[in-house]
This record gives structure tokens, sequence and C-alpha cells, in this order.
């Protein structure tokens, strides 16, 4: 049975966080084992303590779809406390917001992918408290697609955004409390941050086998399935193929009109060894966002085998298919991007324009996966510096 951190923060709260005001950054799911809000086990159990709301990308309720969409300050009805968006015309806390607290806790749900932009909200209000004097406690969750696999590049100076801030690779392998101690020693923030672990998890487990219930932590992660592809599929969100946004299965779903399944699957099985996996060839039609209301031909990802699976290695072989089979209908997304306005959404995603050009001019897959392996394993030494958990 897994303890969550907010679990063991109520059941044993530190003895300094008496008197102290706090602040509170979640979304929709920062719940607990029974569904009980965080927000709530907080303004309950440490009365009169609890003075604003913070929330992320997508809203409070994760109720804001895509790039760009941003949410307006306001007051939250259930406790009449000010809620403000730190995903509007401001992405970092202010020192306005910060002087109603004393202590920053931060109970968020994050997927285990560099692009996700939770991470580097938290990033920043590190940043702030560094700046400003406050503490942070991090309320740890587990990463759903588990905490031994580490996949991709890491990104390159100049690619550096609100969709990677630091030379992390896709998929990263940390929880959210441990992506916090390496932000916060190894990138050198150097704010007063203490992180309350979680009791039960194993690095080895991946969300389904938590036992805990899924609760959507944005609009397009609807599934722990969504969630173990997407390291992969997000790069789509840099094209004009649609990634399933406007389905009921986003990221599983990919594809555009122009799409030949057959041909493109013999393409990819050229480009690199898949395995873990299941393309299955259909017809879908979104109801929003790229191709609405157009049938696109494409895939269903099915994972069949979680450990041997490889969502960056699988997406980047389909990408070099589609790009090298269709030149004149295959297109990369335009700016802006997560506030970028320069430069190719596509680079950003991949944290490395050397890889997107690698893509076009037909290189190994393997080979640039093999190009990688010396920053990876520089990674993974400072990975496990910050383990919370073995």
């Amino acid at each position: 049975m897994i303890s969550l951190g907010i679990e063991q923060l109520i059941l044993a709260p530190p003895k300094w966080l008496s008197g102290q005001k706090l602040g509170l950054l979640c979304n929709q799911a920062s719940t607990d084992s029974r569904l009980f809000h965080s927000r709530d086990l907080l303004f309950s159990g440490f009365p009169d303590q609890l003075t604003c709301l913070f929330s992320p990308q997508h809203g409070f309720f994760s109720e804001k779809q895509d790039n760009m969409i941003e949410s307006g300050h306001t007051l939250d009805p259930a406790t009449g406390l000010p809620m403000y968006s730190l995903y509007s015309r401001e992405r970092r806390p202010t020192k306005e917001m910060f002087d109603l607290i004393d202590v920053l806790v931060i109970d968020l749900f994050d997927i285990g992918t560099r692009v996700y932009t939770f991470l580097y909200t938290m990033a920043y209000c590190l940043e702030a408290a560094a700046k400003f004097s406050k503490k942070v406690v991090v309320l740890d969750r587990p990463n759903p697609v588990g905490g031994e696999l580490v996949e991709g590049n890491i990104i390159a100076g100049d690619c550096f955004s609100f969709v990677g801030l630091y030379p992390i690779p896709m998929r990263h392998g940390l929880t959210f409390g441990e992506l916090a101690l390496l932000l916060n020693k190894h990138f050198g923030i150097g704010a007063d941050l203490e992180i309350i672990s979680m009791q039960g998890w194993r690095r080895s487990m991946l969300f389904d086998d938590t036992g805990l219930p899924w609760v959507f932590p944005s609009p397009n992660m609807p599934s722990p399935t969504a969630a173990l592809v997407y390291p992969g599929q997000v790069i789509w969100e840099g094209t004009n193929i649609s990634e399933g946004r406007g389905t009921c299965l986003p990221f599983e779903l990919f594809g555009a009109p122009f799409f030949e399944p057959d041909e493109i699957l013999r393409r990819t099985e050229k480009n690199a060894p898949i395995p873990g996996c299941v393309l299955r060839p259909l017809i879908f039609e979104p109801t929003s966002n790229k191709w609405a209301g157009k049938a696109c031909r494409g895939f269903q990802i099915h994972v069949t085998d979680p450990s041997t699976y490889r969502p960056y290695r699988t997406s980047l072989a389909l990408l070099q298919a589609v790009m090298l089979l269709y030149p004149e209908a295959f297109a990369y997304k335009k700016p802006p991007y997560e506030y970028e306005y320069e430069r190719l959404p596509m680079d950003l995603i991949l944290g490395d324009k050397q890889v997107r050009l690698a893509l076009e001019q037909g290189e190994s897959i393997m080979d640039l996966e093999k190009s990688w392996q010396n920053d990876l394993s520089a990674f993974e030494k400072l990975r496990q510096e910050v383990f919370l958990y073995n």
C-alpha cells in the first residue's frame, strides 16, 4: 500500500509548520488515495494557516486545453482564498504573491516527461522562494511511467524553453520530489527545500502497479496509458499530424488524412526496432484541434510490454517515416509555442535541432541513441544522487 506525500504530511506534520502561513500549488489531480483534495486536507488539518492557492498550466480544474491558453487569477469558491494562476501573464510567482506565505507546499502530479510544464512551474517557484527567502515543501507522488528507465537526448543549450529549462532527457525516471532535489542541488537554485516522501513506492512500479486512483492532471492525459506513450507521442505537437487531441484517446491515437498506414509501418520497421507495442491501423475523426472534422488515417499505439517499449524511439522512428514518405504533405508547426515566438516548436520539443536535422537526413535512429549514451550515463549519476526510493 502506498502512502502519498500529502498523506504522510497529514499523518505526521512537522512541528516547524505550526503557525506558518501556507500557500499550496496544486490542481484537481492533487488528491489523496481516497480522492480527498489536498486543499481541503490542508485547510482542515492546518486551521487558519492556508492563505492562498496557486495553479499550473491548464488551470486548477485541468479545464484549459493545449498551448498558451491561460487561466486568470480568481478566488477559490470552496475556501474563499485567492488563487493565483502561474500560467497567465505571469508564469513566475511575484513578491506580492509570496508576501502572503511563509511556506509554499507543492503537490502536483507529474507524468515523468521532460516537456510537461508542471516541472518548470515548480522550478520558477523554487527560484522565487530562494529570492524571497521562503521555504518550499514538495509532497511526493509516483512517477506514473516508473523510476527505472531513462530515455532520450539531453537538451542542447540553444533549445531551453518552458518545455525544457534544464539539461535532462525526455524520460527522466524521477519522482517530482526527486526532480525538485535535482533542480535545487545540481542546477544551483538553492532554495530552502524539504521533501515529504511517499511510503511503499518502488522504482519498478508503473501507475497501474500502485493501486492508486488515476485523476487526470491535464485535459489530454486521461489514463495511465496516455502517460506511458507521451514521452514519444508528444513530438507530434510540433507537426501538422494529429496527436489525438479532440478524441477520447489523445496521444494513443495519431494520424492525418494523407497517411498510408501500411506504407508507414514498413518504413518505420526499417528505421528502428520498436518492441513492446502494436501499431494498429485505424481511422479517427478529431472533433477539435488539428484536422477537426476530417477523417484521419493513422494508428492506435497498444503497449504490450512496458518493460521493452521505448516511447521516444518508437515515435522518432514513426516521425522519420512520415517526414520522408510525405515531404509535401508533412509540415512542422510554426511558432508561437509555449511563449517562444521565433524558434521552431519541434526543436524545443526534441530539445536539440540536430536531432531534427538527423531525422530529416535519414540517419539511423539507433545511431542517434548511441550518440546520447555518454550524456545519459552522466545524467544517471546525477539521478542516483537524488534518489529517495530504492
